[in-house]
């Protein structure tokens, strides 16, 4: 019982260590141990094959030169690639990258900060981004009701919360209610604090979505089968637009519970992070009709893109 103790701590450590970017200190303090016992005990998982560790060369020359000529062709305020394909392991592959873009945008204790919904910003969420004691974290869209956790933004809030500190403000509605519903909602208080959430916040993280009729998981309210939808490339935050950048509409769309887009285009920082060579396309989209002014994605995405301009 003893030996089973001592390795789920090793592990515990390395996890806190490695994967959430949690300082000795800090490790010392949740499993109640001294900082040289941390040490010894990040030396002990390494040992024990607990953790791997993988020395790459640096990759920065090829890419440093890739990411000034998507922020120059895509009029973005920066570009921060991952090396590789990080499509498999968005968190940890991402979460240096987005770590560096929330470090510029100076957030402060009282300051909004929006997060989205979908797959890469709930493995984000479970990350450490930073530490964003004193922030508010409130969602940029409804889901309440959504069987897939990456859809429902209160958990994404949640996560991000936990892991990486903040206030969480929550939004409690579908993505898509009745009429009746979203008539109410524009009465309750925790909504109308949500609408004065999203027009004063500082920053947003949000992640562009592939065309819909490609994707595997997409919020349920989305009728998904709608002749409008073929038309969509991509979406950001349930706005879902065409080749052009316009909007695509459907039933129901005047009812999304979801962020203006003319009020999250004023969100003076908004970080997109998206990965996937089929997302290049929705992403050169995206960036040129102003829905984001930072891209978070990695290297096979970033030359995907940089042959698609």
């Amino acid at each position: 019982m003893n030996t089973i103790s001592e390795t789920d701590r090793l592990y515990r450590a390395a996890q806190l260590y490695y994967e959430q970017g949690a300082t000795q200190a800090e490790i010392a303090q949740q499993l109640n141990v001294s900082r040289p016992s941390v040490s010894r005990m990040l030396a002990e998982a390494r040992e024990a094959g607990i953790v791997e560790i993988t020395v790459h060369r640096p990759t920065a020359n090829r890419t440093d030169e890739l990411s000034q000529r998507l922020k120059k062709a895509l009029q973005l305020e920066a570009v921060h690639i991952a090396p590789g394909d990080q499509s498999t392991r968005m968190g940890l592959g991402l979460g240096s990258a987005t770590r560096q873009a929330l470090s510029t945008t100076g957030l402060t204790t009282g300051d909004v900060m929006l997060i989205a919904s979908g797959e890469t910003t709930y493995a984000l969420a479970q990350q450490r981004l930073g530490n964003f004691s004193g922030v508010i974290v409130a969602p940029t869209v409804g889901g309440q009701a959504e069987p897939d956790p990456w859809h429902q933004t209160n958990e994404v809030v949640r996560m991000f919360t936990a892991t990486s500190g903040g206030y969480p403000h929550y939004l409690f509605a579908p993505s898509l209610p009745s009429e009746a519903l979203l008539e109410a909602l524009q009465d309750d208080p925790g909504f109308q604090q949500i609408q004065e959430d999203w027009a004063s916040a500082k920053v947003a993280l949000i992640g562009v979505g592939a065309p819909p009729l490609s994707r595997q998981s997409i919020a349920r309210t989305v009728p998904r089968d709608h002749p409008n939808l073929a038309k969509s490339i991509g979406d950001v935050c349930l706005a879902f637009f065409d080749q052009e950048g316009h909007e695509v509409t459907f039933p129901g769309n005047e009812r999304m519970v979801r962020i203006p887009g003319e009020t999250l285009r004023a969100v003076p920082h908004r970080i997109a992070a998206a990965v996937g060579t089929h997302k290049a396309p929705s992403i050169l989209v995206a960036a040129k009709t102003g829905w984001f002014t930072v891209l978070v994605t990695d290297e096979v995405t970033a030359r995907a893109i940089d042959r698609s301009l």
